[in-house]
C-alpha cells in the first residue's frame, strides 16, 4: 500500500530532512509515527500526497509509483488520500455539511451524489445533528470530526491523521483516536502522527519511531520511547 524505499529529502539550503528512510505499510493497517519536532514527519506526508519530491529514492503508494505519475494524475492520487491535520483548516463561511460536501464539489461530483453521500459520512462520524452549523458554533472535537468527515467523504484508501488530537482536550483526544480507530475497521488504512505518549502507549498498534530524517525502530506492537 505504502512504499518507502531509501528515501532521501535534502532542501535548497543543505538541511536533510530524510535520510534514506524506508518503510512498508500494508492494506488496512494502522500505524503510528512518532518523532521529536523537525524528526521529519511532516516531510513525509508532504511526500505522500505529493507535496515535495524526494532528492533520491522510490515512493510508491497502491500502484502508483511517483517517479512516474505526471502532474495530470496528481488530483486522482491526493483522492485517494485522505488528510487531516491538527489546526481543522476548515471554511469558516459554510457549515458542518457544507463543509464536507465542497471536497466533492471540487472534484466534480453531481449535486445527488453529494446529497447522498455527506449525511452519510456525517452520521459515520457522529455530526448528523450539527450539519447546519458553522464552525464557530462547534467544539474543537465535532472541528476535528468535520475535518475527518471531508477527508472520509471521497473514500480514500489511506487516511492521513497529522496530529489530529494536538489541539484538543483529553476526551476529545480520545474520541478522536476512537473514531479513527472504527474508520481503520472499516478497511482504511491508517497513519497516525502524534507525540501523545498516552494514546501512542494505549493503542498496542505499529509504531514507526522517526529521528533525523531516519527510520530508527518499527515495532509491531510499540510503545513512545524517545
Amino acid at each position: 500500500m505504502i512504499l518507502l524505499d531509501r528515501v532521501t529529502v535534502i532542501y535548497p539550503n543543505k538541511t536533510v530532512a530524510l535520510s534514506g528512510a524506508s518503510l512498508h505499510i500494508q492494506p488496512k493497517e494502522f500505524v503510528t509515527i512518532v518523532g521529536a519536532s523537525g524528526a521529519g514527519k511532516s516531510t513525509l506526508i508532504r511526500l505522500l500526497i505529493k507535496e515535495e519530491d524526494p532528492t533520491s529514492g522510490k515512493i510508491i503508494v497502491g500502484s502508483i509509483d511517483y517517479d512516474t505519475i505526471d502532474k495530470a494524475n496528481i488530483p486522482h492520487l491526493r483522492r485517494k488520500i485522505g488528510v487531516v491535520f491538527q489546526d481543522f483548516k476548515l471554511l469558516p463561511n459554510l457549515t458542518v455539511y457544507e463543509n464536507v460536501a465542497f471536497a466533492l464539489e471540487v472534484s466534480g461530483v453531481k449535486s445527488s451524489d453529494i446529497k447522498r453521500a455527506v449525511p452519510k459520512i456525517l452520521q459515520l462520524v457522529g455530526l448528523s445533528e450539527k450539519a447546519h452549523h458553522y464552525p464557530t458554533e462547534i467544539s474543537g472535537g465535532e472541528k476535528q470530526r468535520t475535518a475527518i468527515a471531508r477527508a472520509l467523504v471521497r473514500n480514500p484508501k489511506i487516511l492521513i491523521a497529522d496530529e489530529p488530537t494536538g489541539n484538543l482536550d483529553p476526551k476529545n483526544s480520545w474520541d478522536i483516536i476512537e473514531l479513527l480507530l472504527k474508520i481503520n475497521r472499516f478497511g482504511t488504512t491508517v497513519v497516525l502522527t502524534t507525540h501523545n505518549k498516552d494514546i501512542v502507549n494505549a493503542l498496542k498498534k505499529r509504531v514507526i519511531t522517526i529521528s533525523r530524517g531516519r527510520v530508527v525502530k518499527d515495532e509491531k506492537v510499540g510503545k513512545y520511547s524517545i
